[in-house]
């Protein structure tokens, strides 16, 4: 689904990203681990379309996104990917309904089609309460849960997460990994994340390491 080659991305003149070549199989969960400056979440951002590389290619699908307009690619990136933050980057003042249905707002512009998907979606990941409720009226793994669903939205091929559990007590991290085994498994969602905690790291079908800008080991 994803291909990257020859990556390469630097900021002033440090080199970030070095030369990297990966492929992100349709339908699998794909983890990044690595320590901090690696490189992880800028590789992460160019998958995203967040970020552009200095030299290389970014294919999605075999459309190379590089090429597009910043329009198009904004399009492109609401359409095709959904992504998760540690920090849930909720907006306070609407409800987690309306959080959710966001993307579809933009998307189609049908008010009413978006919050019916937005409503089932938080009911499938145990919010069908918390329909109404703000941001700062629910827990951090409910939060979560609605950036989680909020990603689901326009049903993207592919959901890109940047330590999603990195908020989380144990409890909470563990539910979060047993849902993305089920979004796998029921909806073939296709996961990429980057994370610090080794027991998601292993959840997943895949398992590279990052080091000094470049993909050290894959599993």
């Amino acid at each position: 689904m994803i291909q990257l080659n020859n990556i390469h991305k630097s900021f002033n003149d440090l080199e970030v990203i070095k030369g990297v070549d990966l492929t992100i199989e349709s339908g699998s969960i794909t983890s990044i681990m690595g320590a901090s400056g690696a490189g992880k979440s800028t590789l992460l951002q160019m998958m995203g379309t967040l970020d552009i590389p200095d030299s290389g290619s970014v294919l999605f699908d075999g459309v190379e996104v590089t090429n597009l307009s910043k329009k198009d690619l904004a399009k492109f990136r609401n359409k095709n990917i959904g992504f998760i933050f540690q920090f849930h980057h909720l907006l306070p003042e609407f409800t987690a309904m309306e959080n959710v249905a966001m993307p579809g707002y933009i998307a189609t512009n049908n008010k009413g089609a978006s919050e019916e998907r937005a409503t089932g979606l938080l009911k499938k990941m145990g919010l069908g309460n918390r329909l109404n409720h703000k941001p700062n009226e629910l827990s951090g793994g409910e939060q979560q849960r609605v950036a989680i669903a909020r990603a689901l939205m326009n049903k993207p091929k592919v959901i890109l997460a940047d330590e999603p559990s990195g908020n989380l007590d144990s409890k909470n991290a563990r539910e979060l990994h047993e849902l993305f085994l089920m979004l796998r498994d029921e909806y073939n969602q296709t996961f990429v994340i980057v994370t610090h905690n080794e027991e998601l790291a292993k959840y997943g079908d895949r398992l590279l390491y990052m080091e000094d800008g470049n993909i050290t080991d894959r599993y």
